[in-house]
């Protein structure tokens, strides 16, 4: 995906609305800022659990415009259904959509509707947009993460990613894995309203926490370094994780994200994101220790260090 960006959309799409390479373009329009997103979700199967296609539509949204500083305030929805879905699906969806929307505090105001032949869709389809306002000044993108500010996530990582396998895979553990999928701008503007001095912020969705920090290190030209031990991970995710040989740090979260806030900031933040519902299972996990050359450092509990790399190549594909 990341190569796909790069060597495709940005050649043909690229403008300076794009340059912060961040979830939303940040655009200004008289005397406001505003953030513009667009998404589109596929995942299957289309209920999991913990959540569901609609309301993973409406977060994945509303945490990409958050992940800008923007409050959240209009969303659309275009749908592609395939000829022969259930109305009790359809209408399952749709109330989780406007469910999910009344919680984030925000109106889907248009959409649009397709319907495309039987074995050509694969049940439902849901693109979006939405649209915040930013009501602050900070400049919340990769740019600004400067060596000696402190890495934060938000809590526990992999959980979506291993509910989606392991439903699709029937795979049975020791308990049910739940996504985690969850609105993040109520943290966010909570944050931000309270002046922590927010430098980036990332959501850990395609790619997971490993992704994210390569992004931000290779944007911002800085070598960032993790503690393994501080990254709060679940034993039930470790252990699913160990069975289908993958990293809990790749693996997709949606309702989880990364912060790089001013180290004078960096317990007061965690104070704050752990008082929050959101953020309950907050944790300082590393550092951003200098400049060039743009890497990303994981250094374990026996204090062996190695180069947390980009994930190489979709290893759960559909999961958003």
């Amino acid at each position: 995906m990341h190569q796909l960006l790069e060597k495709v959309f940005l050649p043909a799409f690229g403008n300076d609305s794009q340059n912060g390479r961040h979830d939303s373009a940040v655009l200004s329009m008289t005397d406001k800022r505003i953030a513009f997103t667009t998404d589109s979700y596929v995942v299957r199967p289309i209920v999991f659990p913990g959540g569901d296609i609609g309301s993973l539509a409406v977060h994945g949204t509303v945490n990409d415009l958050a992940m800008s500083g923007a409050r959240p305030l209009y969303l659309s929805a275009g749908f592609i259904l395939e000829e022969g879905l259930p109305m009790e699906t359809l209408w399952q969806v749709v109330c989780s959509m406007r469910d999910a929307a009344r919680r984030c505090g925000v109106q889907i105001v248009t959409g649009d509707t397709k319907v495309v032949d039987k074995g050509k869709g694969d049940g439902l389809f849901i693109n979006t947009a939405g649209i915040g306002v930013l009501e602050h000044s900070l400049l919340i993108a990769p740019e600004s993460v400067r060596p000696g500010d402190a890495v934060l996530v938000s809590g526990d990582l992999g959980r979506h990613g291993m509910a989606i396998m392991s439903v699709r895979e029937g795979l049975e553990f020791q308990g049910t894995i739940e996504s985690d999928s969850a609105p993040l701008a109520a943290l966010i503007m909570e944050l931000i309203a309270t002046g922590v001095e927010i430098r980036c912020l990332r959501d850990l969705t395609r790619g997971g926490l490993a992704s994210a920090l390569n992004e931000i290190a290779e944007a911002a030209r800085v070598r960032i370094v993790v503690e393994e031990r501080c990254i709060p991970v679940r034993e039930d995710v470790h252990a699913a994780c160990e069975v289908l040989g993958l990293d809990p740090l790749h693996v997709a979260c949606e309702g989880r994200f990364v912060a790089f806030v001013s180290a004078s900031d960096a317990e007061r933040a965690l104070h704050i994101m752990r008082a929050h519902e959101s953020g309950s299972g907050a944790a300082i996990v590393g550092t951003v220790q200098g400049e060039s050359p743009s890497l990303v450092i994981l250094k374990s509990a026996l204090g062996v260090s190695r180069i947390l790399d980009m994930p190489s190549g979709e290893q759960l594909p559909r999961i958003c």
